[in-house]
């Protein structure tokens, strides 16, 4: 798509750094030069303050990618590209059938009401629950990491979402200040959520994670 819309040498395209390489690694194959560019801490989608602020005069295009079943701030972002005469481009998430859906919706209410000692994610207008995912307060990674690993012990499957933000990793780094996204990446962790998830796993998560959460304090 950045191809056939002519971005390529000497082009810069906006991206999120909070995810995968392959948005970036698309846009290096265009022949183009990815910038990176911080979060919302709500929905961990391109904040659209953050791209108005990063748009230069070689910036061609930007690519928003709908994360953990939140949407990005579309109207803004497309209002962003009118006016700054750039392509904007959408990377989504695998749709769920309804019946599946409604259950993760369900699941995720679920956790909302009882989970405590963890900030629950917020809810949004059409948010799917691709996955479930908390913060956890305190110390960063080292409190983040702790608790995945009690919380495991426990038999409950946890994972980090994103362990290292792309403009950390070798290939593509950059010195770049990007705070939402570097603390996302030490906080977050995706609990389970799953329509197949039975009442007594759900209560387990529940109780593993209350058991821990509490010993924490929100770092301020």
């Amino acid at each position: 798509m950045l191809r056939a819309a002519g971005v390529g040498a000497g082009d810069e395209v906006l991206v999120p750094a909070f995810g995968d390489a392959e948005v970036a690694e698309a846009v290096i194959e265009a022949g183009a030069l990815p910038v990176f560019v911080d979060i919302d801490p709500a929905t961990y989608c391109l904040d659209p303050a953050e791209v108005e602020a990063a748009v230069g005069p070689r910036t061609a295009a930007l690519v928003a990618v709908h994360r953990f079943g939140r949407l990005a701030d579309m109207p803004r972002l497309w209002d962003i590209g009118r006016r700054r005469g750039l392509l904007v481009l959408e990377q989504g998430e695998s749709e769920a059938p309804y019946a599946e859906l409604a259950q993760r919706r369900a699941h995720a209410a679920y956790l909302d009401g009882r989970l405590r000692g963890v900030r629950t994610p917020e809810r949004g207008a059409g948010h799917t629950y691709q996955q479930y995912v908390v913060r956890v307060p305190g110390n960063g990674r080292p409190d983040r990491d702790a608790f995945a690993r009690a919380v495991r012990a426990k038999g409950v499957e946890c994972r980090v979402p994103v362990k290292t933000p792309v403009h950390r990793m070798p290939a593509f780094r950059r010195d770049v200040c990007l705070p939402q996204t570097e603390r996302a990446a030490d906080e977050t962790l995706a609990l389970p959520v799953g329509a197949a998830l039975t009442k007594r796993e759900m209560q387990r998560i529940v109780s593993a994670c209350n058991a821990l959460g509490g010993l924490l304090q929100p770092a301020f």
